[in-house]
């Protein structure tokens, strides 16, 4: 076991708070309000991609990626407890809820039956009640697949690196999230790469990371204010990609302060904010729609108490909970 990184921390930590930001809306679009949809646009062209990265960077520092097919089977029941545990029983638990809690209050994109909600979660996943936790699905069948295909050979990496360029090209359908599969799998092995570098990638950020901030700031500023009809797919190639060393060289270089302490201790509960910040979002937003619309000039206000119960209320479910009962307790670390 490596001792962790705390890069790689507060890099998580700046990117579960865009992902937060990117679940406070979730269909219908408040009314009056001209700003939040652009720039969920350009989060959307780059957070993802970069947790992928951070995912595929770790995969390949822990030595995970390059054991041996023979480790297969062992390797892949431990992702599976890492990963398909939390995804069936956190799916599973947000389809009763929204079927419970929807002739009751405001529910985000309820199923109309528990056999739609299934089918969503399952199989037509473009319709799934979970949606907002398809990474852990994506990880599990990208980063296995790929220590399969590489069988402890890091020169096969690039070929795998070729052949998922080629895919991302493709436009797979939604089922079992094969478009997401296809969309992303790009980027960890990317990811990947960068961790085989080693001390060769770490010097490459500490030079390139400010032209880079430069050229995805821009990028960034232009997808706000005019990318609404850009193709999705050639933009996020783009700005996924250079959000690697723009935001991870930043945070290397970031010195010792309160805001990098932050990242740090979001970076360190990020699984647990990425698995229930839609809950715990949903909640106060079916709450707060009881008393007060979210409408025009309401909006800001709203949005920033949406955000503190997307990011600390599962921080405080589990300190206050999970942390008692040993098995999720392991589960959400």
């Amino acid at each position: 076991m490596r001792p962790r990184r705390a890069d790689i921390d507060a890099a998580k930590g700046l990117a579960i708070l865009f992902v937060v930001f990117g679940h406070l809306v979730a269909r219908a679009d408040p009314r009056g309000v001209g700003w939040y949809e652009p720039l969920r646009q350009a989060i959307y062209a780059f957070h993802m991609p970069f947790f992928l990265y951070l995912s595929g960077l770790v995969a390949a520092e822990t030595g995970m990626l390059l054991r041996p097919r023979a480790a297969w089977p062992g390797v892949a029941a431990a992702r599976a407890r890492r990963l398909l545990l939390p995804f069936f029983g956190l799916g599973a638990l947000v389809l009763a809820g929204k079927l419970t809690l929807a002739p009751l209050m405001h529910v985000d994109n309820a199923p109309a039956s528990l056999g739609a909600g299934l089918n969503g979660l399952l199989w037509h996943t473009a319709a799934s009640p979970a949606l907002s936790i398809w990474y852990l699905f994506v990880l599990f069948v990208v980063s296995l697949a790929s220590m399969a295909a590489l069988d402890g050979r890091p020169r096969r990496l690039p070929w795998l690196i070729g052949a998922a360029l080629a895919l991302y090209a493709l436009p797979l359908p939604a089922y079992a999230y094969a478009d997401r599969i296809g969309r992303y799998a790009l980027f960890f092995l990317l990811g990947a790469g960068a961790g085989l570098l080693g001390e060769r990638w770490l010097g490459v950020l500490g030079r390139a990371w400010k032209p880079a901030m430069a050229l995805f700031l821009v990028a960034l500023g232009g997808i706000a204010l005019c990318g609404r009809h850009w193709p999705q797919a050639p933009v996020m190639l783009a700005v996924g990609t250079l959000s690697f060393p723009a935001l991870h060289g930043f945070l290397r270089q970031m010195r010792d302060s309160r805001l990098r302490q932050s990242f740090l201790v979001l970076g360190r509960y990020s699984f647990m904010i990425y698995l229930f910040n839609t809950l715990c979002i949903g909640f106060a937003k079916g709450a707060l729609l009881r008393w007060v619309s979210w409408d025009g000039a309401n909006f800001p206000w709203f949005a920033t108490l949406l955000m503190l119960a997307g990011v600390l209320g599962p921080m405080a479910l589990k300190r206050g909970v999970l942390v008692h009962v040993p098995v999720l307790d392991k589960l959400t670390d």
